[in-house]
């Protein structure tokens, strides 16, 4: 008890004499907990929004009728059902314990605003619907205007409203895909919001949904059912099922308001905070690295004030004891300072997202325990981690130290780390090449990723040795004396050169991974469009995940009438299960196909699908044994079965996807018919220019998509990669920061233990100037070093992550100089910013006290 008393005391009177020496652990751990608490509180928050939001919007709704077969491909949350007939509704009404029943026509619609572009359309869903005339079964209440009552009527949710610029009384189109000219007369809200987040709907009338969004009149997407008074949901379903014919089901209200949240938030919510978690540890993992630089650097400063605590007596355990109370003291505060940061920063993103456009549903934030306490012991835990090593070194110091006239850290690359690092470094690559070429796997690739960062932080006081004097030998030439001293005060040690650059090389490494990987997902699409693509010009609606309502039918034949083209096809999508796994469908006019797209060699026809014969890609017909002449077993989500005959196999399938049929064999299984791209050629003669223009003034009448040349459709299906990089690069930040806190502290630290050093440097005549000079160019020198290993170690573990998730899909590996040397510019510049202070600070020390200092 008196042994941790006096381990107390030492720690406490440590941190008051030197609390500046932990300013920089302090903020590395303040911002890591801050980010993660920011990131759970704004998760819980959101979901809970969402919760509460649905759960209102749905409260009347009691069951849902809908098609029970379900086709669900990969990337999607829900599946593709049949509509069901209408003609159930006098069935579901009759049935006990029902008092109302409504149908619920739902498809894809996308809305133009008043400039004429758009709404929507990037990410979120763009719906459009039938008004139910039951308030209790209706998710959206009318907040201005009257619902819609004759042809061409609509009404829109409030928050579409007001980012196209659309008031009540206006008249626009609504592309289903076919433009459909409606006039606005009512706004809505949904659950008391603008609307779903960013999802836009339109609803029209019965008669208008059902001849827009559905295959034929008499069908509906669902038919919503309240329940009467003492009838409960589960109740209600039981005395539906027995109703419903073959190939309908029934579910809770309750279930199904849950499936529509986890399709709207649930996704989004997944990835936004597997994305911010994984940057959160990020962000730690480099915090790490400083914090333990921070206490191996004042472990070694301290080495003779241990020595006498142990010459007095102190035990190796209160010494070992006084350095980690130190650093869970510093753990604490800074964590607990971050958990009130955290809160801050989702209170932020609360205020910020409706400004960037993503309305963040009103309420109070959620602040669970998870939330706080999470954060909380991985900041303690990420802490006291990284200060055992330097803890259990004090513990170790001999009494005889105290005698020593130095206590500066001079360590260098030891025999061990020179013999495990190679071993490392070898091990890693065996994995990563196994998981990149021998056998495709992320997982095994990211393993071996894990270990060439551990093999890096090895060898890297071995590596900062030559490293350090390769980037410093042009300070020889260029600056002189002042040069050579930043050179040699780099390498005096080693280990704590690469330690500090080890966490600017991590946020470095991670930079360059994706600039990578982002550069080579671009070069493969201008690759795929320049190898598949053998048209003029492309026609396409231009969105990422679900918005966008796709492109009328009609358009590709009108296109293909106009004198200066040579052939125009469109391509849809269907979905069937083949072998009993959901799978896209291109939905075309195969022997058109040829004509703008290059499959590469096909065996068989594709001119003869007719509506029994399918055309398949290469690899798909390697994976399931088919060649032209067998037969493949399709499942659609209406119910039906059909065998189909392989009657043609192409090599490339970038842009034709893995299977192709017939317009008139998807027919009878389609809901809402629409294309994602129509490709053009022009004849002999036309030029670009005059092709265009014909084009373009046609398909104004189908809603004006957007017509574009080869190169202009490469970049913008390339487009949503430059947004995904500049949010990485805004999260990445705070680690470069982080790691520009850590070279600042342990220049700090170590200019510290160089006073007298410098003192005698201004006295036999070296100036102010060339003081600081010295200092900022250490500072470059360890800044260079961590950004050269950044940028060599992300960009091979970029290659590695091509190669392992390209799968069955040629990925071409791509590297963009501008992009990496801008990577590295400001790798450097964190040099020079993070030099700056201590430089300042050296030049201003008095030359006799510090000659004086020990």
């Amino acid at each position: 008890m008196n042994g941790t008393r006096a381990s107390l005391r030492l720690s406490i009177a440590s941190l008051r004499t030197h609390r500046r020496r932990f300013a920089g652990t302090f903020v590395a751990v303040l911002l890591g907990v801050a980010f993660l608490t920011g990131t759970l509180v704004m998760g819980d928050t959101l979901r809970a929004s969402f919760d509460t939001l649905f759960a209102d919007a749905n409260a009347g709704t009691d069951a849902v009728v809908r098609g029970s077969d379900v086709v669900t491909v990969a990337g999607e949350t829900q599946g593709t059902r049949q509509p069901v007939g209408t003609a159930l509704l006098k069935r579901i009404e009759r049935t006990p314990g029902v008092a109302a029943a409504a149908p619920d026509i739902q498809g894809a619609g996308q809305l133009i605003g008043a400039d004429g572009t758009p709404i929507g359309g990037q990410g979120p869903p763009t719906l459009a619907g039938n008004w139910i005339d039951d308030p209790e079964l209706n998710p959206y209440r009318l907040a201005a205007g009257r619902a819609p009552a004759a042809p061409g009527e609509v009404v829109v949710n409030r928050g579409t409203a007001e980012r196209g610029g659309l008031r009540i009384g206006d008249t626009t189109v609504l592309r289903t895909p076919d433009p459909v000219h409606v006039r606005i007369v009512g706004l809505a809200t949904f659950g008391g919001q603008d609307g779903m987040g960013q999802v836009t709907f339109t609803a029209m009338t019965r008669a208008d949904a059902e001849k827009y969004l559905m295959p034929k009149p008499g069908r509906a997407s669902a038919i919503q059912v309240r329940a009467g008074p003492g009838t409960s949901q589960r109740e209600l379903v039981d005395a539906l099922r027995p109703v419903l014919p073959k190939g309908v089901e029934a579910i809770t209200g309750q279930a199904a308001a849950a499936e529509n949240r986890d399709m709207i938030s649930g996704a989004f919510l997944g990835l936004f905070t597997t994305l911010l978690l994984v940057f959160s540890g990020i962000v730690l993992l480099v915090a790490t690295f400083s914090i333990h630089n921070t206490f191996a650097i004042v472990v070694a400063q301290r080495t003779r004030e241990n020595a006498l605590l142990r010459a007095l007596g102190a035990a190796r355990r209160q010494v070992l004891a006084s350095t980690l109370l130190e650093a869970g003291a510093v753990a604490v505060i800074a964590s607990a300072a971050g958990l009130a940061g955290g809160i801050g920063i989702a209170a932020a993103f609360q205020a910020l997202f409706p400004v960037v456009g993503f309305p963040f549903p009103d309420g109070s934030l959620v602040i669970g325990a998870v939330s706080l306490l999470l954060p909380l012991a991985v900041g303690v835990l990420v802490c006291l981690g990284s200060a055992v090593l330097p803890a259990v070194r004090a513990g170790r110091t001999a009494p005889l130290a105290a005698l020593r006239e130095s206590a500066v850290d001079d360590s260098g690359a030891s025999r061990t780390r020179a013999l495990a690092g190679p071993v490392l470094l070898v091990a890693s690559v065996g994995v990563i090449l196994t998981g990149a070429l021998a056998a495709p796997s992320v997982w095994l690739s990211a393993i071996g990723a894990v270990l060439a960062l551990a093999a890096f932080v090895v060898l890297g006081p071995v590596a900062a040795t030559y490293a350090v004097r390769a980037l410093g030998a042009p300070l020889d030439r260029l600056r002189g004396v002042t040069g050579r001293l930043a050179g040699r005060n780099a390498l005096r040690s080693p280990r704590r050169t690469a330690s500090t650059a080890t966490a600017l090389m991590i946020g470095v490494a991670v930079v360059s991974l994706f600039t990578v990987f982002g550069a080579s997902l671009k070069a493969t699409m201008n690759r795929t469009v320049d190898r598949s693509f053998a048209g003029d010009v492309a026609i396409s609606a231009p969105s990422f995940g679900a918005g966008g309502s796709g492109l009328s039918p009609r358009l590709a034949p009108a296109v293909d009438r106009l004198p200066q083209v040579a052939a125009a096809v469109g391509l849809g999508k269907g979905v069937a299960k083949v072998d009993g796994a959901g799978r896209d469908l291109t939905v075309t006019d195969p022997a058109a196909l040829g004509k703008v797209f290059d499959l590469g060699r096909v065996d068989g026809s594709l001119t003869g699908l007719g509506t029994d014969g399918i055309a398949v890609s290469g690899t798909e017909a390697a994976k399931r044994g088919l060649h032209p002449g067998s037969t493949a077993r399709l499942a659609f989500a209406d119910g039906k079965r059909r065998e189909f005959t392989v009657r043609a196999v192409y090599d490339r399938s970038e842009l034709a996807g893995d299977y192709v049929i017939t317009r008139q064999a998807w027919a009878p299984h389609r809901a809402q018919d629409s294309d994602s791209l129509i490709a053009v050629s022009f004849r002999p003669g036309v030029s670009t220019a005059d092709g265009r223009a014909a084009v373009v003034k046609t398909a104004a009448a189908y809603g004006n998509p957007e017509v574009q040349t080869r190169g202009e459709y490469a970049r913008s299906s390339a487009g949503g990669i430059d947004m995904m990089l500049t949010l990485v690069y805004a999260l990445l930040a705070l680690a470069v920061l982080i790691a520009l806190l850590g070279i600042a502290n342990t220049l700090t630290l170590a200019l510290h233990e160089r006073t007298r050093e410098m003192g005698l440097l201004r006295a036999v005549g070296q100036t102010r100037s060339q003081l600081r000079s010295m200092v900022r160019w250490e500072s470059v020198l360890v800044a260079a070093f961590g950004t050269a290993g950044g940028l060599l170690l992300g960009g091979f573990l970029g290659w590695v992550l091509v190669e392992a998730s390209a799968g069955d899909t040629a990925v071409a590996f791509a590297l963009p100089p501008l992009r990496l040397l801008v990577v590295a510019l400001v790798g450097i510049a964190a040099g020079v910013l993070a030099g700056r202070r201590p430089a300042r600070r050296a030049a201003r020390l008095n030359v006799l006290r510090a000659i004086a200092a020990e």
